[in-house]
């Protein structure tokens, strides 16, 4: 088995092995992906996280021949690290391997500011971290396939909020509405429940995470908070009804 690791800030993962293919899901600077086959540009990868599999560009991956663990530390804000002594932003819940050494990935050397070291197994899952790590996606634009802080889905929004309280959630929204703990009734929501949306079909479509039982932040155009009732989601802007609400779920830490 031979593995990969990101050494860009974001690479996009797409269905097919072209620049015109959409994008899939992304890997952020560090996350490693399995090597499963080969063209003359591109690689198709399965992201060790969550198992998701697309096509990325050689050049936005280095081979190693080991993985290394993160200690579930990730990065808590939009900051710096560097990149073979370069500075290279980088997005919320990047992996941290370590904030005092240089981390080598192949022919590539990263380094960590410990300043934005944030460690999941001590970040309690209530209210005010929720909304404090949330918020920090607010004004991010909607992109298919996106889960950094530079462009992000609705279902990359929900998996990596919670990947920073080390609740580990599948990638799609209709996978994350297969698991937890459902509640009755939207009156019993409390911050941090996933509330989850259908189309005409019945396919759950969408995903957002619930402040209260009246207001929700979740990505639909850009990460965005709206009101919330018993029918869906009402746009704070337009007053218009954007989804339909399917069912609640609530997770454990």
């Amino acid at each position: 088995m031979s593995y990969v690791v990101c050494i860009v800030a974001v690479a996009p993962l797409r269905r097919e092995a072209s620049h015109r293919s959409e994008i899939m899901t992304e890997l952020l600077l560090g996350e490693y992906a399995e090597a499963l086959e080969s063209s003359k540009d591109f690689i198709r990868i399965k992201c060790l996280y969550d198992d998701y599999e697309g096509w990325c560009q050689k050049v936005q991956l280095t081979e190693v021949s080991q993985t290394m663990q993160t200690n579930l530390f990730l990065h808590k804000a939009i900051g710096l690290a560097k990149l073979n002594d370069r500075d290279c932003r980088i997005s919320l819940a990047t992996p941290l391997y370590s904030t005092s050494n240089i981390i080598s990935f192949g022919n590539f050397s990263v380094q960590y500011p410990a300043k934005y070291t944030c460690d999941t197994t001590q970040n309690e899952f209530n209210k005010e971290n929720i909304q404090h790590i949330a918020e920090q996606f607010l004004n991010t634009p909607y992109l298919w396939g996106g889960k950094s802080i530079f462009g992000i889905d609705c279902s990359g929004f929900t998996q990596q909020v919670f990947k920073m309280f080390n609740i580990k959630l599948p990638r799609d929204a209709y996978q994350q509405a297969e698991i937890g703990d459902a509640v009755g009734f939207l009156q019993e929501a409390v911050c941090g429940d996933l509330a989850f949306f259908d189309n005409d079909e019945g396919r759950i479509t969408h995903v957002g995470i619930l402040i209260n039982s009246e207001e929700i932040i979740h990505a639909s155009g850009k990460v965005r908070i709206d009101k919330i009732d018993n029918a869906g989601i009402i746009s704070s802007d337009t007053g218009e009804r954007t989804h339909r609400l399917r069912l609640i779920k609530r997770y454990k830490k």
